[in-house]
């Protein structure tokens, strides 16, 4: 978790295409723009089902260590929400990106591993840290575990993604170095990140299986969202 304020670095304007499994992928890659059938749903389109808050959450977070605790968990039937910033997390294994030298809060573990037993790859696997459960929010009661599949909306860009980690438990904003990229947001751990402007939905109890099988995430993650849109066909 960066405690820290960031100051938002735009990348690339381009989208990538879905991650290929670990042992294939050359490079963290992020999600298409459209959908597998029909028209693709839009961020705008995710971003005003989540305009109304009903709270889950008995309390709120904080962004940074040092910022007011104004973060709010809301629910719905069929997904939780939040609006925050987003830091980098670059935990998990080794990579040319993500190491001790190139991030200063680097941990070479994850709270929720790959089906092989090693810790996720944040350079290339998509996904979002979520605060452990406590007497704040207890994600478990609302069908949300690790490999939870989430949406992750910034401007216009969606980065369908896993919960795979956990953070502090009173902060709460923080993907991994590949959603980041993925959604146009400057991923260096070090000063990358956005200080606003981002929001997390998380689907009930809908997993990618295994963990670290971002196709099956992606698949999906359009199916759900296009449920939570309140697309019918």
């Amino acid at each position: 978790m960066r405690f820290p304020s960031l100051t938002p670095v735009l990348a690339g304007a381009a989208l990538l295409a879905p991650t290929l499994p670990p042992a294939a992928a050359a490079a963290p890659l992020g999600d298409r723009p459209a959908a597998r059938h029909g028209t693709a749903v839009t961020a705008a389109e995710l971003r005003a089902r989540t305009r109304d808050c009903a709270q889950v959450s008995h309390g709120r977070y904080r962004e940074d260590a040092a910022g007011p605790a104004k973060v709010a968990v809301c629910g719905t039937r069929d997904a939780v929400f939040w609006k925050a910033d987003l830091d980098v997390d670059c935990d998990g294994r080794s990579g040319t990106r993500c190491n001790r030298r190139t991030d200063p809060y680097f941990s070479p573990a994850t709270a929720f591993p790959q089906s092989d037993g090693r810790p996720l790859d944040a350079e290339r696997l998509p996904y979002i840290v979520i605060p452990p459960a406590s007497g704040i929010w207890d994600h478990r009661a609302h069908g949300v575990r690790g490999g939870s599949v989430a949406a992750v909306l910034y401007r216009d860009r969606i980065a369908y993604a896993v919960v795979g980690d956990t953070g502090p438990r009173d902060i709460i904003g923080e993907a991994s170095y590949a959603t980041a990229r993925a959604l146009g947001i400057d991923p260096d751990p070090r000063g990358g990140g956005t200080p606003s402007g981002v929001t997390y939905i998380v689907f009930r109890d809908a997993r990618a299986q295994p963990i670290e099988n971002h196709a099956d995430a992606v698949a999906k993650g359009e199916r759900l969202a296009r449920k939570f849109a309140g697309r019918t066909g």
